[in-house]
């Protein structure tokens, strides 16, 4: 049976937490009734993330350069399926975020994205963060980059995500796509369904003084995506976080 949804995974070095995703991605689908194909875009990665995605039954394709829109669109291009969904690795997706994916795309909508929520979240500050930010994505269409889901004939058309930034691709995406959805009579918007969730592995890494000057970079320096050096907590990984993860 041809699939319908092409569940696409970008992967570097993420042993500690693929399995769990694809599990789910699998599990969900299976009781959503919906066939899909699940790709694993393995991005040089050096530990087991590779055997992991086979053992779980995914397609494996290969992208060297460290530069996530890269990854995500060469997964894209790998897809069979007319339908689109980008995850990270360490998001859990469930049958009713692909029911909804796939009711959209067989009515009006172009794509669109998902609330999120992280799996254990500490202080008023991270709350309050993360609500702002679903609030934000709602108010203005805004696909987060741990859930996207699109036609694939519409990714094509607007020319996948950017690659001329290492960072906030999922920003400009949206904000095209919606454009090209609007010409054509269609929606890219938030679905109104559970949040998709998240590790809060970053809010782990790195402290709050860290968050704040990642935010303060964007906010003076908006083109702070297109510059390597300024994507680092994009691209960085402390090397506790590995440990960290299989005491819990």
């Amino acid at each position: 049976m041809s699939p319908e949804l092409s569940i696409i995974v970008p992967a570097w070095n993420e042993a500690d937490y693929l399995a769990d995703t694809l599990k789910a991605a699998r599990q969900s689908a299976g009781q959503a009734n919906i066939p899909v194909e699940i790709i694993v875009v393995d991005n040089a990665s050096t530990d087991a993330t590779r055997a992991i995605a086979h053992d779980h039954g995914a397609r494996v394709v290969d992208e060297p350069e460290r530069r996530i829109a890269r990854v995500r669109n060469t997964g894209a291009r790998a897809a069979q399926a007319p339908g689109l969904v980008f995850v990270d690795a360490d998001t859990r997706v469930q049958a009713i975020h692909l029911e909804a994916v796939k009711s959209r795309l067989d009515a009006d909508w172009a794509g669109g994205g998902a609330p999120i929520a992280f799996d254990r979240i500490d202080g008023l500050l991270q709350r309050r963060g993360l609500a702002a930010w679903n609030a934000l994505a709602r108010r203005l269409h805004l696909a987060a980059g741990c859930f996207v889901f699109v036609r694939a004939d519409l990714h094509a058309m607007a020319g996948g995500f950017s690659e001329k930034v290492y960072a906030g691709e999922e920003i400009d995406y949206s904000r095209r796509l919606r454009r090209l959805a609007r010409h054509r009579g269609l929606r890219f918007a938030v679905l109104d369904t559970p949040p998709v969730v998240s590790s809060a592995r970053k809010l782990e890494w790195f402290r709050p003084w860290q968050h704040g000057l990642v935010l303060l970079t964007f906010v003076l320096f908006p083109w702070a995506g297109r510059f390597r050096r300024l994507t680092w907590f994009w691209y960085r990984r402390p090397t506790r976080a590995s440990s960290n993860r299989q005491k819990d």
